[in-house]
């Protein structure tokens, strides 16, 4: 069995408060684009034991710390008996510390994947209790539709109105890592500039004017070059240009099948994607 977890962009992000337990409240808004996948397949055990087996650029750190591999682990210990050893393959597209949540999603997807291989029935509210113990923003990755997130993220609501499935999103990912952790620590906490729950209400030719990535200013202090990949977006036509999370990812959105010829100081990769919904 196979499924093809997907990335998502954050529109808007602020930081409001530093928490007592070493996490930070936050307001966003998450937003699924699914032409930019990596691909997860679960298929029964060639041996005795689970196995987890990767592809692609980028995957770094044990298995055990792996979140499909936690996934499993997580699902195997609520239900021992109804999960059997597996060899599952894991390939990576999606950059990793880019902002994009390639690994939160690979292991809600994981979660999801179990659910139906071993007919746990499980529904989307307890497999979003489990992404949490993930990861933040893995239970996003549960429902996979827009939401309004508060908290450490996990504080989700519904955006049934925010729809860009008529543009074209253009991501452009710089070939360097920010470290969230680090990140987070160049931040003043403050209050959002503007409520992100009407986001739907609101033209995409007006966010610019009113919507912001509180890590941009720092980190773009930091990687002048990626501060120079987004005035470029706005130059060849992007309605709307952001970092996505703590970064390296900035994406442009544009008008259908438009996108930008991109030439910067620093290497990165482009895709051109639709967004689903």
């Amino acid at each position: 069995m196979i499924c093809f977890p997907n990335c998502k962009i954050n529109l808007g992000l602020y930081i409001t408060n530093r928490r007592n337990d070493g996490y930070h409240d936050l307001e966003t808004v998450f937003y699924p684009l699914t032409g930019l996948t990596d691909a997860l397949e679960v298929v029964p055990a060639k041996g005795s034991a689970t196995r987890l087996l990767t592809e692609g650029a980028g995957i770094a750190g044990e298995t055990e710390q792996n979140l499909v591999w936690k996934a499993y682990e997580l699902v195997k210990q609520r239900f021992p008996a109804k999960v059997p050893a597996m060899d599952i393959h894991l390939l990576k597209n999606i950059p990793m510390g880019a902002g994009m949540g390639g690994g939160s999603a690979d292991g809600a997807f994981m979660l999801k994947l179990l659910n139906d291989y071993c007919s746990l029935e499980l529904t989307g509210k307890i497999l979003a209790e489990m992404a949490l113990q993930l990861g933040s923003d893995c239970p996003f990755f549960i429902y996979n539709t827009p939401q309004f997130a508060q908290g450490r993220g996990e504080q989700m609501t519904p955006l049934p109105l925010l729809d860009l499935s008529a543009y074209t999103i253009q991501v452009i990912c710089p070939q360097l890592h920010v470290a969230t952790k680090e990140a987070f620590t160049l931040i003043t906490p403050r209050k959002p500039v503007f409520d992100l729950r009407t986001i739907q209400e609101l033209p995409v030719s007006q966010w610019r004017d009113v919507i912001s990535n509180d890590f941009e200013a720092p980190v773009f202090a930091q990687h002048p070059g990626m501060a120079d990949i987004k005035r470029e977006l706005y130059a060849q036509g992007a309605i709307y240009a952001s970092m996505t999370g703590s970064g390296s990812a900035i994406y442009g959105i544009f008008e259908k099948g438009m996108g930008a010829k991109i030439e910067a100081a620093i290497p990165f990769v482009s895709y051109l994607t639709g967004a689903a919904f």
